[in-house]
């Protein structure tokens, strides 16, 4: 664990940019606050490793079912036309994946999804109540 690290910390640097979901099996389910892509969500590892290959086979498969499970959840809910993943990590290196819905016809389609979107649409508590609450309902 290290404190620079948002997902370890667990501080107002996090809370600023996501919504805790919930656990999984492995990680940490959240809901990114900027939501241009409607139900765009964050699978984080719960202990601090940089490379997914330095975790176990065991906690690899684990991790991955996470993924799945959440990107499932993502697709029953809103129906997306793809569901794009992101596991980057070089500002932030903790292992963590974006799972990004895209919708045919609507931003960035057809082309790789951007991390920080210019619509930077903020949503309403309501609204992301809603949002998690869709989740939530799909995640079985």
């Amino acid at each position: 664990m290290t404190q620079s690290c948002i997902y370890c910390a667990q501080d107002e640097r996090l809370d600023n940019i996501m919504i805790e979901i919930g656990k999984l099996r492995v990680s940490t389910l959240y809901l990114f606050k900027e939501q241009t892509y409607r139900g765009r969500c964050i699978v984080a590892l719960n202990e601090h490793q940089t490379e997914f290959f330095h975790l176990s086979q065991e906690k690899q498969d684990a991790y991955m079912r996470d993924v799945a499970q959440v990107a499932q959840a993502i697709e029953r809910a809103f129906a997306p036309g793809k569901i794009n993943y992101g596991a980057f990590g070089d500002t932030m290196p903790h292992v963590h994946f974006h799972i990004v819905p895209k919708y045919e016809n609507e931003y960035t389609w057809g082309k790789m999804f951007e991390m920080n979107p210019a619509p930077n649409k903020q949503l309403s508590e309501q609204e992301y109540e809603e949002l998690i609450g869709l989740i939530k309902l799909h995640l079985q």
